[in-house]
């Protein structure tokens, strides 16, 4: 077995999670409150399910400005049959050990979820929250708005240009981009292949992490 260093062998003061499609699938569970409520306001369910991936509920809703609808209400809504509903929620492969590998204060979440269902998923997953836990309930806009992973980084005493941000879904990446920082694309829950210029990997099962003298990460592979 062999070793790949990815991105050159470039190493980075901390990185930085999405949590959704990324440590953890919850698209089983996501996708059927959703299309519940996206019924209700009759909508296209097939055309709207996948415009909401890596996004805060309340942004979603808004975007829609669907008549008469009140956008806060609805994202509460939303947000309790979510955490009702954590059937089908579980770790993306290798995705546990891969974090417990990390030094605590070297990694953040930054998720576009409430920190009330953020804590459920993770919980339901078997995925323990780190230190530094940036959730849609720490900034005024979401994704694809920089502001959590640049948050996050702030919170962890590094720059986001010199994070690693781990992303599945193009607003996530997006807001990674903007934020400065380089991307891993992680493809689990990809039924195709994502258009992207960033590294890919389908899962954290290979992946190594070393730490030089100074706690600087670098991401490696094991090619077989």
């Amino acid at each position: 077995m062999t070793t790949d260093a990815l991105f050159g062998g470039r190493s980075f003061a901390a990185f930085l999670f999405d949590m959704d499609g990324t440590l953890l699938t919850s698209i089983e569970a996501a996708e059927r409150v959703w299309s519940d409520w996206a019924g209700r306001h009759g909508l296209d369910v097939a055309a709207f399910l996948p415009t909401l991936h890596g996004k805060r509920a309340i942004d979603t809703v808004r975007q829609l400005a669907l008549p008469g609808v009140d956008a806060d209400a609805e994202a509460d809504w939303i947000l309790k049959a979510e955490i009702d509903d954590v059937d089908g929620v579980r770790e993306i492969g290798g995705a546990a050990a891969f974090l417990g590998a990390l030094p605590a204060d070297r990694w953040a979440l930054v998720t576009s979820a409430p920190r009330l269902l953020a804590l459920r998923r993770l919980e339901a997953a078997g995925l323990t929250p780190p230190a530094v836990f940036v959730t849609a309930d720490d900034v005024a806009i979401g994704k694809p708005e920089p502001d959590c992973y640049l948050l996050a980084a702030s919170r962890l005493g590094v720059v986001a240009s010199d994070c690693l941000v781990f992303e599945d879904a193009p607003a996530g990446i997006e807001a990674g981009e903007r934020a400065g920082a380089s991307v891993l694309v992680i493809q689990a829950t990809h039924t195709a292949p994502l258009a992207s210029s960033h590294p890919g990997v389908s899962h954290y099962e290979g992946l190594r992490v070393s730490s030089d003298a100074d706690g600087r990460l670098t991401v490696l592979r094991d090619i077989r």
